[in-house]
């Protein structure tokens, strides 16, 4: 054991999860790092661990398999022995008009984008509540949500539906543990510059989307503060004159 503070990322191949292991690397975090493929995975733990100086554990997990998110929480567990942020971006993403969106499809958006949320965070609980008594900062969850969470966006009743349950079970999970230290943020932005919107049907411009260097600094943020400040929800946004907007 190093004595660093530990992190676990999911969907840490790309986009958001890659720059957030990144940044939590450059404040001195060891990591775990997980993602459905492990190639893109590897390469990034060697450029952690050459660069940063810190440990990187790779796991390879499929957030709709329960064993899979149990396996994960263990991995970390058994590596570090300690949980000091747990962030949460692995996600499905799904648009399509309500009339005609395949229930199957919905059921597992649920599953990754909520339910592996929420048994992860239970595994890792114990771990999450010894932070809250043993530092400063406390055990911080941060759950990537969305706006579409927030107020409804047409083609995102399903995806939408994750990511309010998502920002909810992130305030009833503050509300129950953070006098403990342990705080649970979601972080809802509009729409990202990242492979999953890269060919989104709509009129949203890719150079209208927010960087992805902007929603993982957000999200860094978070972990600086003390236990003693909460942030239930961060909501990120575009520039214009319709606040509310993916």
């Amino acid at each position: 054991m190093s004595g660093r503070p530990a992190a676990l990322v999911t969907g840490a191949s790309r986009g958001i999860g890659e720059e957030v292991a990144r940044r939590l690397a450059d404040e001195g975090f060891d990591l775990t790092i997980s993602a459905r493929g492990t190639e893109s995975l590897e390469t990034l733990a060697t450029e952690l661990r050459e660069k940063r100086g810190v440990a990187v554990t790779v796991v390879r997990a499929d957030m709709s398999k329960s064993e899979d998110v149990t396996a994960l929480a263990t991995a970390h567990r058994e590596a570090y022995g300690r949980a000091d942020v747990l962030v949460l971006n692995a996600a499905m993403g799904a648009m399509g008009a309500f009339a005609d969106f395949p229930v199957r499809k919905l059921d597992l958006l649920f599953t990754i984008n909520l339910r592996s949320a929420y048994v992860l965070s239970q595994e890792l609980l114990p771990l999450l509540r010894e932070a809250g008594r043993t530092t400063k900062a406390g055990g911080k969850i941060i759950a990537v949500a969305s706006t579409t969470g927030v107020v409804g966006e047409p083609l995102n009743s399903a995806y939408g539906a994750t990511k309010a349950g998502l920002i909810t079970w992130c305030e009833t999970v503050t509300t129950e543990e953070s006098v403990g230290g342990v705080i649970a943020t979601a972080v809802c932005p509009g729409y990202v510059r990242t492979a999953m919107t890269e060919h989104m049907p709509g009129e949203v411009d890719w150079d209208d989307m927010l960087p992805v260097e902007d929603v993982a600094e957000a999200i860094v943020s978070v972990t600086r503060l003390s236990s003693r400040t909460v942030i239930p929800q961060l909501v990120l946004t575009r520039p214009g004159p319709h606040l509310w907007r993916a």
